[in-house]
């Protein structure tokens, strides 16, 4: 196949993508198509040092490292990129959608990771880009469920300590406001328990 084409069909994603250096400049083409990297840490924009045997860049400001997955959907992900590209091509060009176990039966993963793949890859088709929230990012969390509150007095002096707090559902979200383009970033997540431990892991 012709590495200056874009896959067209399955087979071809699977196998142009198999490569990991491939896959890496693919991704690392559509992040920054004008060649110059943008440090995650300290924001500088150059075209900074490239070490190809760990695929990282080394900033020229701040010297530090950075990946390609850094600030995206798949950074603290262990898949490779030769699985997540393949998952997106699917994703984008099945009509009907892919179920987690259809996409874990491709790929040759747990359903359990097929499930996290879908998860972000729709989250990133939503807002139109693989970078995650940035900036003055709000965080809250809420409990949906019975209200006591609307119950006849009787049937509230009965469950209340038993029931309804067992049937609510704790769910975290965060906001990232407007930010000059009319756009506003929304994410839900549902906890078991809406601990400390719990918010600081989701945050």
């Amino acid at each position: 196949m012709n590495e200056s084409r874009a896959p067209e069909t399955l087979l071809e994603a699977v196998s142009y993508f198999a490569d990991e250096d491939v896959a890496h400049t693919y991704l690392a083409n559509l992040r920054w198509p004008d060649g110059e990297q943008v440090c995650p840490k300290c924001g500088v924009v150059d075209s900074h040092y490239f070490v190809r045997t760990r695929r990282v860049w080394r900033c020229k400001g701040c010297k530090k490292q950075f990946s390609i997955k850094v600030g995206t959907i798949f950074e603290d992900s262990p898949i490779p990129l030769a699985k997540w590209l393949p998952a997106l091509w699917m994703l984008a060009n099945c009509k009907n959608g892919v179920s987690s176990h259809e996409l874990a039966r491709s790929l040759g993963v747990t359903q359990k990771t097929a499930w996290f793949m879908l998860h972000r890859i729709r989250l990133a088709m939503q807002s139109e880009t693989f970078e995650k929230m940035g900036g003055e990012v709000e965080a809250d969390e809420s409990y949906f469920g019975p209200n006591a509150r609307n119950m006849h007095k009787t049937k509230r002096e009965r469950i209340l300590r038993r029931w309804v707090k067992a049937h609510r559902i704790a769910v975290f979200g965060t906001l990232q406001r407007d930010n000059g383009e009319g756009v506003s970033m929304v994410r839900t997540k549902v906890l078991r328990t809406a601990d400390t431990a719990a918010l600081r892991q989701a945050v």
